[in-house]
């Protein structure tokens, strides 16, 4: 875990501020879920943005399933981090291209599984949103993903990957804690009310599958989910009682979203096969 909290937000910010200059982008885009991993990106990203004036650009884009605190907190975020931000609604659109791309039976309808997959349509429809800002402002798209999650395969494949993540790498207990540090160090109470809001709010992705994230995970805390993924990374053969945990099994049934996608070497293809 890490140590220094302040020296690890200041190589972030240096490395953002690298890349964005190396790469000649001229806008950040963020889509602002009212949840910590976005709320922690943006606070990130925003004096970078500043100190080499480029926008900012946070969207709070809900769909039909986000609750009223939830869009709240995203608005105080995107208010009091961004330099462009709105709140767009695509329940419409969403109903409208629903019946056209989904194939359902009549049973489904109250189905876990049918709800993950309009999740994840939900989610998808969120990013061409965000993607097409990008390349109107010719900027980049935020990842808001954190280690955790990725271990988990807790993301919508085509549907939650940006193009930076600067929090990626982050465990999700070491998102909280970072975000604690940052918002101690803000002088706009505003904006430290903000950041502390998302640090104290129920995680949850916002697509009306269950009422958390942990819900989902099957787990009390994240602080139970990031110990059994060390423990299962420093030693897969030694879990004893975890071995068929919940966290264990998401992580083994997830590997193919890690390896998206998944391109069959070449030398697999031209090697002479003799049977």
């Amino acid at each position: 875990m890490i140590k220094d909290y302040k020296s690890a937000i200041e190589n972030i910010r240096k490395e953002l501020k690298i890349y964005i200059q190396t790469n000649n982008i001229k806008s950040l885009i963020a889509g602002i879920s009212g949840g910590i991993d976005s709320a922690l990106s943006i606070a990130l990203a925003k004096p970078v943005c500043d100190e080499l004036n480029i926008p900012l650009i946070g969207r709070s884009i809900t769909i039909e399933t986000n609750k009223a605190d939830e869009i709240s907190r995203a608005k105080f975020m995107g208010e009091n981090f961004t330099s462009d931000f709105k709140e767009v609604n695509l329940t419409q659109g969403y109903k409208l291209i629903s019946p056209f791309v989904v194939e359902k039976n009549l049973n489904e309808q109250e189905n876990r599984a049918f709800k993950i997959r309009l999740g994840n349509i939900k989610a998808r429809l969120r990013m061409i949103y965000l993607y097409d800002l990008a390349s109107k402002h010719k900027g980049m798209v935020l990842s808001t993903d954190n280690y955790t999650e990725l271990l988990l395969g807790f993301w919508t494949l085509h549907g939650d990957v940006g193009d930076y993540g600067m929090i990626q790498n982050l465990w999700k207990t070491e998102v909280y804690e970072m975000s604690r540090v940052l918002a101690s160090d803000l002088e706009n109470k505003n904006a430290q009310k903000a950041l502390l809001d998302c640090v104290t709010a129920v995680a949850t992705d916002g697509l009306g599958i269950t009422n958390s994230d942990l819900d989902q995970i099957q787990a009390k805390t994240y602080e139970e989910v990031d110990e059994i993924l060390i423990k299962l990374l420093k030693d897969e053969n030694n879990l004893g009682k975890l071995a068929n945990h919940p966290v264990i099994e998401r992580k083994r049934n997830s590997e193919y979203k890690r390896n998206n996608p998944f391109n069959i070497p070449r030398n697999k293809i031209t090697t002479v096969s003799y049977f």
